[in-house]
């Protein structure tokens, strides 16, 4: 056989490879942020039969649960990921930055790729004894806190924005006064633990802190679980706090190269269909089918929920100034 023609066969035998891998694209993995456990395992067995009755093709979606700068970090050394369900916009910017997920990644899905959404709550012990009320509560020095850390974790950088906008506008944007109340809140939190699960663990189990940081969604699921129910905690809901959206995206040179693109995007669709908002919403996410939030109708506490894009750049500037090594996080903590 020739040269030329052992090059044709090769190259015929790459590309029936090739198709033949997307042809066979039958799992995801997904990676998620660290408490949205249950949220999946609600969502995904609903997708896999949703897909069969569709397709007539039985598939399996793999699961990784960390917090959500930890996942990007993980990606970005070499983790290979169908798709990010993750709760900071700057993560998956990180993933762009390196070519791993396409720079039009917000466009592809409505409201910039975030089904779903939540805030910034406090959840205290049974009978709040600190009298918690708002942001200032939590500076006082009898007050101790927990949450996870904001260098691992977008719900603590959440927490951490959330006090630095309530600082902005309570001191009508003195740069001192913000600084010098945010750095009271971090000297007053008595527990970073990686993720945000570690967090409830820490405050729930351990007894540790006054107050527990953390998403509106995981508080509500909190004191409501079985677990925990006894312990008769309360959520408080200051009168204004940090808008917190969730992006998703198909990580597209892992999902070029598994030719799992169709099935990856179809996942991330499925997260928009009416009746998954309706599971969403009853695991206490804020949702955004318009006829599902009209039946959530006074199950969340009215609040002003701030965008820290409105108030403070983009959240590449937000990044830079704040979450950078030697950025404004940093400074305060030493």
């Amino acid at each position: 056989m020739t040269m030329k023609i052992m090059t044709g066969v090769l190259a015929l035998f790459a590309v029936i490879s090739s198709s033949s891998v997307m042809a066979q694209a039958s799992s995801l993995l997904n990676a998620s942020f660290d408490v949205a456990r249950e949220t999946f395992a609600a969502v995904n067995p609903k997708f896999v039969e949703h897909w069969q009755q569709k397709t007539g093709q039985s598939i399996k979606i793999d699961q990784s649960f960390a917090g959500s700068s930890r996942q990007a970090q993980d990606i970005i050394q070499g983790k290979k990921v169908d798709v990010v369900t993750l709760n900071q916009v700057t993560d998956i910017a990180a993933l762009v930055e390196r070519g791993i997920v396409a720079e039009d990644w917000a466009e592809r899905l409505p409201y910039n790729s975030s089904p779903y959404y939540s805030t910034i709550t406090f959840l205290v012990r049974k009978g709040n004894p600190k009298k918690i009320q708002d942001w200032d509560d939590l500076v006082r020095e009898d007050v101790s806190l927990v949450f996870s850390n904001p260098k691992t974790s977008g719900n603590a950088r959440y927490s951490y924005l959330g006090a630095w906008l309530y600082a902005h506008h309570a001191f009508n944007g003195d740069e001192t006064q913000i600084r010098d109340f945010v750095g009271k809140l971090l000297a007053n939190v008595e527990n970073f633990p990686t993720g945000s699960r570690g967090a409830t663990v820490a405050f729930a189990q351990n007894g540790q802190a006054d107050v527990l940081l953390t998403f509106e969604f995981e508080e509500r699921n909190i004191i409501n679980s079985p677990e925990f129910r006894d312990q008769g905690f309360e959520i408080v809901v200051p009168p204004s706090s940090v808008l917190a959206e969730f992006p998703v995206a198909v990580v597209d040179n892992v999902a070029d190269e598994r030719g799992s693109r169709d099935l990856a995007t179809a996942f991330l669709r499925f997260l928009y269909t009416p009746d998954i908002q309706v599971v969403l919403s009853e695991l206490n996410y804020r949702v955004r089918d318009p006829d599902v939030v009209a039946k959530q109708a006074g199950v969340f506490p009215a609040l002003r929920l701030v965008n820290p894009t409105d108030v403070l750049g983009s959240w590449a500037d937000i990044q830079a100034t704040h979450f950078a090594v030697d950025g404004v996080l940093d400074q305060l903590q030493n």
